[in-house]
């Protein structure tokens, strides 16, 4: 079966594997984080349970639900036996 999957111009990788790209939405992201959490201390919460008003709750809450996502995609793909690179190209 030969490779379909359409390439850029020059075989330049996708812009998503680039580092620059990776390091930016790193960046990015921890801006993003750290500007929520600031938001916490001018925007008035209505707190239905006690560790909601804790300060950053939703930060932490929302990064900690992400690891914790991302623990369990791993667990399942060793359960499923599939390498991490099982969809990259043979290249």
């Amino acid at each position: 079966m030969s490779d379909t999957s359409p390439r850029p111009e020059g075989g330049e990788k996708h812009w998503l594997v680039r580092p620059r790209t990776i390091r930016n939405l790193w960046i990015g992201g921890i801006i993003l984080l750290i500007a929520v959490t600031m938001l916490d201390l001018i925007v008035h919460k209505h707190v239905y349970f006690g560790i909601e008003g804790g300060f950053g709750f939703y930060s932490w809450y929302g990064l900690l639900t992400c690891a914790a996502m991302v623990v369990i995609a791993k667990l399942l793909g060793l359960f499923l036996k599939r390498e991490d690179t099982y969809y990259d190209d043979a290249d």
